[in-house]
């Protein structure tokens, strides 16, 4: 059997990776910890409820631009999309 040699990766592009990793980390667990914890407080404090939601998406957008930003692609993208998707999934429970 004929082994295959892997190629070598850029330095570049593994910077890249774990960067993005960290920022997706980073920006996720508070959108998702935003998004959960307004459900609770909008049955008691509707408008503070909202805002915390209204911020979970606000973070979760930025962390998908960033993500974008570091790879070095377009900001108009739908990928953003993605950041927006604890807001979304919470949304039904907030409004």
């Amino acid at each position: 059997m004929r082994r295959r040699t892997p190629k070598p990766m850029k330095i570049e592009t593994v910077q890249r990776w774990v960067a993005s990793v960290i920022l997706f980390h980073v920006g996720s667990v508070p959108a998702i910890t935003l998004a959960v914890y307004s459900i609770g407080v909008a049955e008691k404090e509707y408008g503070r409820g909202v805002g915390l939601w209204v911020m979970s998406g606000v973070i979760g957008v930025l962390t998908a631009a960033g993500i974008l930003a570091i790879f070095q692609r377009s900001l108009k993208s739908l990928w953003l999309v993605v950041g927006l998707l604890p807001t979304v999934v919470t949304g039904f429970y907030v409004l």
